[in-house]
């Protein structure tokens, strides 16, 4: 006859949680921007690693909708020649 099945308990360590602490709140939304500019380099900076690669939302904390402007946006201002597609060595 088939078992029945029980639940484990695992124990944690004190202290720990799956989240680790607050979430960032978008710049973005917090100074009521519609659209992200392209031309604003020092703002897109910010979303670029030093190696060039576009920052995801996770480490930015900028919402959905404004990451994907700042995609969009960085790869306008790469086109443009105002931001390096790799940083130089």
């Amino acid at each position: 006859m088939a078992q029945p099945k029980t639940q484990q308990t695992r124990s944690r360590r004190p202290g720990t949680s799956t989240a680790p602490g607050r979430r960032k709140s978008c710049l973005f939304c917090k100074d009521k921007v519609e659209e992200v500019d392209y031309k604003n380099v020092n703002q897109l900076r910010r979303y670029v690693s030093e190696k060039g690669k576009i920052r995801n939302r996770r480490i930015t904390g900028a919402c959905r909708r404004h990451q994907r402007q700042v995609a969009v946006a960085v790869k306008r201002a790469r086109e443009m020649a105002l931001l390096p597609y790799v940083e130089a060595r």
